[in-house]
């Protein structure tokens, strides 16, 4: 098998840090059907011991890190 020149692996790196840069282009938050038709899953955590109520939050696929409604 061959190897990616140098080039190639830099260029591919250069894409996924901007990655991050796009994510902020995108609407802060998402409707639960968005984020598993953009191919993500919902991650719903407790805040404090759960008393404080939970954050929903869209995890990979195109809405990933944003908030759910």
């Amino acid at each position: 098998m061959r190897k990616l020149p140098y080039t190639l692996l830099a260029a591919l790196a250069a894409a996924a840090l901007a990655v991050p840069a796009t994510a902020a282009a995108l609407p802060a938050d998402v409707t639960a059907s968005q984020c598993i038709a953009g191919g993500g899953m919902i991650i719903i955590s407790a805040v404090g011991d759960g008393s404080q109520g939970y954050t929903k939050r869209c995890m990979g696929g195109v809405h990933d890190g944003q908030t759910v409604l």
